[in-house]
């Protein structure tokens, strides 16, 4: 089966179980979606959202943010990994946004800014602004490689492989949904694709092999 092919029926399978994809980080505004993207980075959506709610209660705003010192943003997300340089980092964020004249859909503006790299711009594109995009990261890089969708070696370029095969209005939903799909049915250790709804089709039988002597 081509890439074209084990796509359409993939897509078949996410519609199916996925029909709404809502974003799985809690958030009222534009700017709490973005801090809580960039505090997503190297941690799970579930710590983030036991975090913001005590973070955005001081601070849900640029204004409010570039207010507190780095120490007291450090200890609202203490709990979260690279707490140290993300609090650095949200409070350079605020500083740029206020600076800048408030978030717009300018995909070189959101990466300037601190702590925002492509995958978080993106998210904000697709999620906030509606724009097409598909925001990579390890877990869909991870599920594309299993599936046979890309054989890239960064996110970067499964970005774009990933691109090329799904139209542009599934991009936003479709990121989600296989996000969705890896935390309940392909997590990245132990997984027996033989029994996994997709990988059990998707994947070569080299790579299921593979895997297989990881457990």
């Amino acid at each position: 089966m081509n890439r074209i092919d084990k796509s359409i029926k993939i897509g078949r399978i996410l519609d199916e179980l996925y029909s709404d994809t809502p974003i799985p980080l809690d958030h009222s505004s534009a700017y709490t979606l973005l801090v809580a993207v960039a505090l997503s980075a190297q941690t799970t959506d579930k710590k983030v959202n036991q975090v913001t709610p005590r973070l955005f209660a001081k601070a849900s705003t640029p204004e409010q943010m570039s207010n507190l010192k780095v120490a007291t943003i450090q200890k609202l997300i203490q709990e979260i990994g690279l707490a140290p340089t993300k609090a650095k980092n949200l409070k350079k964020m605020a500083e740029q946004i206020i600076e800048g004249g408030g978030l717009r859909p300018d995909w070189a503006y959101l990466e300037s800014l601190a702590g925002v790299g492509h995958k978080t711009a993106s998210v904000m594109m697709a999620q906030w602004y509606g724009i097409p995009a598909f925001p990579v990261d390890t877990h869909i890089h991870r599920l594309a490689a299993r599936w046979g969708l890309s054989k890239a070696k960064n996110v970067e370029m499964t970005e774009r492989d990933l691109k090329k095969i799904w139209d542009k209005n599934l991009w936003n939903k479709r990121h989600l949904q296989i996000i969705f799909f890896g935390r309940e049915h392909c997590p990245a250790r132990r997984h027996q694709l033989e029994n996994c709804p997709i990988c059990s089709w998707a994947a070569s039988k080299k790579r299921i092999n593979e895997e297989k002597k990881k457990y």
